[in-house]
């Protein structure tokens, strides 16, 4: 059986963070593992006030995860938001060690590592404190296989501006990380993701609605993470991944929902049918 090891945040009303991604990726029959770095009621977004795990309660927290040997059945590793630099630090040392755990009990040869470095966004600029964000920087994007920025956190990781595709397409590969771009512009009315390795550079666009619920990106992190354990070449894991976004967003507006509706959606993010155009580039 798959497993995941998610070092993230727990939001209990709102699907955000990592406790949303356990349901994204308990639908694709992935066992999650949740550490998370800070608990909430609801999002912040609506001012919620919650509460940071301290640097102590989460190394302890890990240490019992490990201690029970779950580090050698860890087939993902995904990262997300984190309070404190120290935490940071903490995540890192944590990926090390499930990569040296052995994985004879885990589905594949060896963990994935994918890092949503959850810095920004635009027009806000950081909402994380400037030293998470560097520790983010100079732990976690050197570790990852994949990286799921949106189009401000790419920019602030490479210090250029980004304003089209492939400006983010030139800044992924400077960053020499593979990376599925969130939130980019493409054809008039659409958003996009956009999938970069060293090879290749596909636009994943699809309608943009007026309001969508907040958890987009840790949806696509999750499903593409998901698609990575599953053995999907990872472009064709990046298009389901965009079309279980759209098809999430679609549905949170027909329903009039204010958070994404993943749970009721269960086997159509897993099997999404929305229509995305792609776009080499």
């Amino acid at each position: 059986m798959p497993l995941a090891l998610i070092m993230s945040s727990f939001v209990a009303a709102s699907r955000i963070g990592g406790a949303a991604q356990q349901y994204v990726l308990a639908a694709h029959k992935i066992d999650p593992v949740l550490a998370p770095t800070a608990m909430f009621g609801r999002t912040p977004a609506k001012g919620a006030r919650g509460e940071a795990t301290s640097p102590d309660v989460f190394r302890r927290m890990l240490g019992d995860i490990e201690a029970d040997a779950v580090f050698g059945l860890v087939d993902l590793i995904l990262t997300g938001h984190f309070s404190s630099a120290e935490q940071v630090e903490i995540a890192a040392g944590v990926i090390g060690r499930v990569r040296n755990a052995g994985q004879d009990n885990a589905l594949g040869p060896r963990p994935l590592v994918l890092v949503d470095p959850i810095l920004g966004d635009a027009p806000r600029g950081l909402y994380v404190r400037p030293e998470v964000a560097d520790a983010v920087a100079r732990h976690l994007v050197p570790q990852a296989d994949w990286i799921t920025p949106n189009l401000w956190e790419l920019g602030f990781l490479t210090g250029r501006e980004i304003a089209t595709a492939a400006e983010a397409r030139d800044a992924a590969r400077a960053l020499g990380r593979p990376a599925l771009i969130t939130s980019v512009p493409a054809g008039e009315g659409e958003i996009a993701l956009l999938y970069v390795d060293k090879a290749r550079a596909v636009l994943l666009a699809h309608p943009r609605q007026p309001s969508a619920p907040n958890g987009t990106g840790d949806l696509v992190a999750a499903s593409f993470g998901a698609g990575l354990v599953e053995g999907m070449d990872p472009l064709d894991a990046a298009l389901r991944a965009a079309g279980a976004a759209a098809e999430a967003v679609d549905a949170a507006t027909a329903w009039k929902a204010t958070e994404l509706p993943i749970v009721s959606l269960a086997d159509r993010i897993v099997r999404p049918t929305a229509a995305i155009r792609t776009e080499p580039l």
